[in-house]
């Protein structure tokens, strides 16, 4: 059963794990691939059949979008089948496209929407409402759409679109798979050469999924360090079956965990690993982790393998700021493996985090100091001091802000902490990573035993 209507507020207290935990789990698909499967199916011709995708509030809320463009979405067993005439059999939908708690859906979809001959309009829940649209809606205006928004270009939008969109070059100001995925999918309608042009890599799923499909995408380095990605268009999919790789992000919180609860060894099995998406796990590894990738493989074009990870001592680590795309939802959880070690860290150029599902940075803070660790900001760096002889973590309340890695930091936080975590409001975890406690306590975790 598709659930899309927001739920209550679930608070949670977290006390330190009772023994070990252990066993061998597999994570959620992976939110970014899931989100551009059902877009990217219900854009081509034909009929597409996606195995492992996640289920969560998120993607429910883009395969909703892209039934109420026209394309027929459902679910056959464990798989789910986009039956779809293309772009072409797209029309007006009838009523307000909700896009709940998810910004990679919102402006993924205002990309292609911007390309389409007819009005739309765009809301979601109250955090997505309080995130500006602009750093989407300004490059996408030059192909000759027209956004109307609240003040501060927030949502709800009206989108009209331009049947006949100019083709879009901008260099983006700052690294963001989100926009620059937007931009290559305005792409898809427009006749000549997209061209976005990123100062650091990002993660690359679009441009995997677009070839996936069928569309030609060039990728070149630039003189100053960036990628320059190319499509020519106007360009047509081509139905494809699609694997999704469990999530990398959601893998994080129960390797953090298993790090920090003492004596735990665990397996997470067919984990993406993806280059641009893995820089957790590098940074995890200089502070001592054992971390090992076990089988190895490529499925449905993304690499793939299975993560051995045991509990031992991390030691502080210097993060430098050209890594922070690779692992921008990791940032949380990597402070709080970082309020466990041994010594000071330096996590360098998180200003992304400040646009996230809430102001990210100042919520990692919040989250640490109110559970004993020191932590302080420095322009767009944080410090977090590490470990510190006679001051016991946890024992604070974590207000969640809606922001469900938050949530799930704050639960890792509590299991190895000497004193119990409360958070505020669990309930939005179900947005990315449903069964989240559920699987925790699978490994031993025993939350709200």
């Amino acid at each position: 059963m598709e659930r899309l209507a927001e739920t209550a507020a679930r608070p949670l207290t977290v006390s330190a794990a009772a023994r070990p935990l252990g066993g061998e789990i597999a994570v959620p698909g992976d939110k970014s691939i899931s989100h551009r499967a059902l877009m990217f199916a219900a854009l081509a011709r034909g009929v597409t059949r996606i195995s492992g995708l996640l289920e969560g509030e998120d993607v429910l809320r883009t395969a909703a979008a892209m039934r109420a463009l026209g394309a027929d979405i459902r679910r056959e067993g464990a798989e789910w089948v986009v039956e779809s005439a293309g772009v072409q059999g797209f029309s007006e939908p009838s009523d307000v496209l909700d896009m709940g708690n998810s910004g990679t859906a919102a402006r993924l979809l205002s990309g292609i929407l911007s390309g389409l001959p007819f009005t739309c309009f765009m809301t979601g829940d109250a955090s997505l409402r309080g995130r500006p649209m602009r750093r989407v809606t300004t490059p996408l205006s030059a192909n000759g759409a027209v956004f109307v928004t609240r003040a501060d270009e927030k949502l709800p939008m009206a989108i009209v679109g331009n049947g006949s969109p100019a083709p879009i070059v901008y260099r983006m100001p700052v690294a963001s798979a989100q926009v620059k995925s937007a931009i290559l999918l305005a792409g898809l309608n427009a006749t000549g050469a997209t061209r976005v042009e990123e100062p650091v890599a990002t993660r690359d799923h679009t441009e995997n999924m677009l070839r996936h499909f069928g569309v030609p995408v060039t990728i070149e380095a630039d003189a100053r360090g960036g990628r320059v990605i190319t499509l020519d268009g106007p360009a047509r999919l081509t139905a494809w079956d699609v694997i999704v790789p469990g999530d990398p992000s959601s893998a994080a919180f129960p390797i953090v965990a298993a790090l920090l609860v003492p004596g735990s060894e665990i397996v997470i099995s067919n984990v993406g690993l993806n280059a641009l998406r893995t820089g957790l796990f590098v940074t995890l590894r200089e502070m001592g982790a054992d971390l090992t990738v076990v089988g190895e493989r490529v499925e449905g074009g993304e690499p793939v393998g299975d993560l051995r990870v045991r509990a031992g001592v991390l030691r502080g680590v210097d993060v430098p700021p050209e890594r922070a795309p690779s692992m921008i939802d990791e940032y949380p959880v990597l402070a709080v493996a970082c309020a466990f070690a041994e010594g000071p860290s330096r996590l360098r150029g998180l200003a992304e985090l400040r646009v996230k599902e809430s102001d990210r940075l100042a919520a990692t803070v919040a989250l640490l100091t109110a559970n004993g660790a020191a932590v302080h900001v420095e322009g767009d760096d944080m410090i977090v001091e590490g470990r510190q002889s006679g001051r016991p973590l946890g024992g604070g309340t974590v207000e969640t802000r809606m922001d469900h890695r938050l949530a799930m930091s704050a639960i890792v936080m509590g299991l190895a902490a000497s004193r119990p975590v409360t958070i505020d409001d669990t309930a939005f975890i179900e947005t990315s990573f449903p069964g989240f406690v559920t699987l925790m306590n699978v490994l031993g975790a025993g939350i709200g035993a």
